[in-house]
């Protein structure tokens, strides 16, 4: 494990950054304030070299803020530091109790945690530029997508409210739907001319979808969210991700919770494979049977689903991992 000779942390916000160095073997902290855009980022790099601090002896750490966080990610790729990005809720539970709350001390917390946790160090690593499309498209059809379904209402209103008074919006509405219909094609044709352009991603596509039960978007989102099965060591890792791995409740001898999923969890991914789950029990035989079994012992539909759910994930994993499609070789079993 790599000892830092000062712990960077910093509060992310739209406009600026609060900044605290901390220094490892003191545990004394410096406060800077900078405006959130690369060139202050640059001119604060430039500073700190200027102090005689090797910039391989510092760790960088803030919470992962989304978009606003890009500036330092992009400046840590150009002048090759390391950047710890971690997730809000981690940080905020490992403060402990704590009254008020302002930048300056945020900044210091996540100081503070970086130089406790290094056991739990992660150094950021920018996705591929193909998948950052990737990702930004399908963010793009999900705001569509969801402009189209609230779009559709408004013909609910027909069968309830005077026609001459329907009239007066029913011809806007038929534009606008039409005019969001084909903005969702072009982004579905720029994902896939992305994918197919790109050798690996385009065999890591077609190897998801010969397994039974996966489609086109969850392939994609799958991409997306392993950043081309880079970010996970194994499915059993991606399936806690998911939360659709269940954890034990249990305290002494009087506690016994049931074991059960955390709702901690990329929801979208979750969603994507309960629809593929359900799917893959129509299609699948050995699924099928596999579910039919369950439900005649007693066990609870979801329980089984998400089982499903895991099973299709571990087999994600597998051909990626070998290469080669998937073989349905129940269908050889005597």
């Amino acid at each position: 494990m790599k000892n830092y000779c000062f712990h960077i942390g910093i509060d992310v916000s739209k406009l600026k950054l609060d900044v605290n160095l901390l220094n490892s073997q003191t545990l004394e902290s410096e406060h800077f304030v900078l405006d959130n855009d690369a060139k202050s980022i640059k001119l604060f790099i430039k500073a700190l070299i200027k102090r005689k601090i090797d910039i391989r002896e510092v760790l960088f750490c803030c919470e992962n803020t989304g978009i606003y966080t890009n500036h330092l990610i992009n400046v840590s790729t150009d002048l090759k530091f390391d950047l710890w990005v971690v997730p809000a809720i981690e940080i905020k539970r490992s403060k402990g109790i704590s009254r008020g709350k302002t930048d300056k001390t945020d900044a210091k917390d996540i100081a503070f945690y970086s130089f406790r946790n290094l056991d739990k160090l992660k150094i950021f690593n920018v996705s591929d530029i193909n998948i950052q499309k990737l990702k930004i498209l399908f963010t793009e059809r999900e705001k569509v997508l969801k402009a189209l379904l609230l779009l559709e209402t408004t013909k609910e209103n027909e069968n309830f409210v005077d026609k001459k008074v329907f009239a007066e919006v029913v011809g806007i509405n038929k534009s606008l739907i039409n005019v969001i219909k084909k903005t969702l094609q072009k982004i579905e044709i720029k994902i896939k001319e992305i994918i197919k352009a790109d050798e690996q991603l385009d065999q890591q596509n077609r190897l998801i979808q010969s397994i039974p039960g996966l489609g086109e978007k969850t392939s994609t989102y799958l991409i997306i969210a392993t950043k081309g099965f880079t970010m996970f060591a194994n499915w059993r890792k991606f399936a806690c991700y998911s939360g659709i791995a269940p954890f034990e409740y249990s305290s002494g001898t009087s506690i016994k919770g049931r074991t059960k999923v955390n709702h901690m969890a990329d929801k979208k991914m979750k969603s994507l494979l309960q629809m593929c789950a359900m799917t893959a029990i129509k299609y699948d035989p050995q699924l099928k049977e596999y579910y039919q079994k369950k439900k005649l012992e007693g066990k609870n539909s979801m329980l089984v689903l998400n089982n499903i759910r895991c099973k299709l994930i571990s087999r994600v994993f597998a051909v990626i991992s070998r290469e080669t499609p998937y073989i349905n070789t129940y269908k050889f079993a005597s």
